[in-house]
């Protein structure tokens, strides 16, 4: 007579199994709806930046996965968010984007990062590089993309992006930085209908890319940034070497110093295009009209050119402040040669640009 006594076990087994596969789909589905994750808030990331929030270098530019984000009460951008990971406080460990159209009137907070052109390299800016108009630079702890894309259906129209990192920097984190910055912006530009050519996906962003005054070299070796002051009296004006930058016919902010014997920057030579050189200018504007501090009075002479942009570019020269000594490296200011200087700084970039030819400018 036969029994049935392993009949049970196998149809156990197999409702036990098929439970589990269940339970499997029903985690899958729930995981990705977003309503469980890896431990952050996925929902709120999919919603910060009014939904323009790139993920793309999130997790590696706060060294986690696990975040939330919140939109900030900020009525002078298009947009502004800040990521934080779960472990972070109020900052720390933060990253902050926020958005703005180029005609809009900059924000006092954006204008910070031009106003230190004459102390020393704390105005240092490295472009960004990958076809991207944008740089990164570094102010009181802390690290800024920006980006600033042309609108090429709407002339004379850009969004402009701004990306701080609010914590440990490295390479991993900038380049996560940069990533961000620029994927939100581009997101953002085709949201409300402005057409951009965007660049190639952000690699390489260091601390060490900004450079340091210890790290110059001899004038007669630059070739990028300071190319055009080679055959210039920079060394016999005390200025023999420079710091300079990889010449990128896309950033929207160009840098080079010229360095003195001691390893001090005493010159500071810059060129500002679009947005930059309108934020530029109101920053100096604001400065001028404060006249506080050490820097209320200081060297400088100025050049523009007129460009594809309705926005002339600005080109600008100034004599450097030390900070360390509490003077200038290079004592005595020689308007001839910071005219010469700057003409043919000026004139090398405007041919870079396809611009027109350069006119000295009437400081503000």
């Amino acid at each position: 007579m036969q029994t049935k006594s392993g009949f049970r076990p196998r149809h156990a087994g197999w409702y036990a199994g098929a439970l589990l596969l269940v339970l499997a789909l029903l985690g899958l589905v729930l995981y990705g709806t977003g309503v469980i994750g890896s431990g952050g808030d996925d929902d709120s990331v999919d919603r910060a930046c009014d939904g323009s929030l790139a993920r793309g270098g999130l997790s590696a530019a706060l060294h986690s996965s696990r975040l939330s984000a919140e939109d900030l009460d900020d009525g002078d951008y298009l947009a502004s968010c800040r990521v934080r990971t779960e472990a972070s406080g109020a900052e720390r460990g933060a990253l902050e984007v926020k958005l703005r159209w180029s005609t809009s009137k900059a924000p006092a907070s954006t204008l910070v990062w031009y106003n230190a052109n004459y102390n020393g390299v704390r105005d240092r800016a490295a472009p960004l590089g990958h076809g991207w108009p944008g740089v990164l630079r570094h102010e009181s702890g802390t690290y800024q993309v920006m980006v600033a894309l042309d609108c090429v259906n709407q002339r004379n129209k850009a969004l402009v992006a701004y990306g701080d990192l609010l914590g440990a920097a490295n390479s991993t984190t900038l380049t996560g930085l940069g990533q961000v910055t620029t994927e939100t912006a581009r997101e953002a530009a085709e949201k409300h209908g402005c057409q951009v050519e965007a660049g190639q996906r952000i690699t390489g962003l260091s601390p060490g890319v900004l450079g340091r005054s210890g790290a110059a070299e001899p004038l007669r070796q630059a070739d990028g940034s300071c190319a055009a002051l080679r055959d210039t009296e920079a060394a016999r004006n005390g200025t023999p070497d420079v710091l300079e930058y990889p010449a990128d016919p896309d950033t929207p902010q160009v840098n080079c110093y010229l360095v003195t014997k001691a390893g001090k920057p005493g010159y500071g030579l810059y060129a500002y295009y679009g947005a930059s050189a309108k934020d530029f200018l109101a920053s100096e504007e604001a400065a001028l009209k404060a006249a506080t501090g050490p820097y209320g009075e200081h060297d400088y002479t100025w050049a523009t050119s007129t460009c594809r942009s309705a926005q002339p570019a600005v080109f600008a020269l100034y004599r450097l402040y030390d900070e360390d000594t509490g003077g200038y490296p290079v004592p005595h200011y020689s308007d001839s040669f910071a005219r010469s200087a700057l003409t043919a700084f000026a004139a090398h970039e405007a041919k870079q640009r396809g611009c027109g030819s350069v006119r000295t400018a009437a400081q503000p």
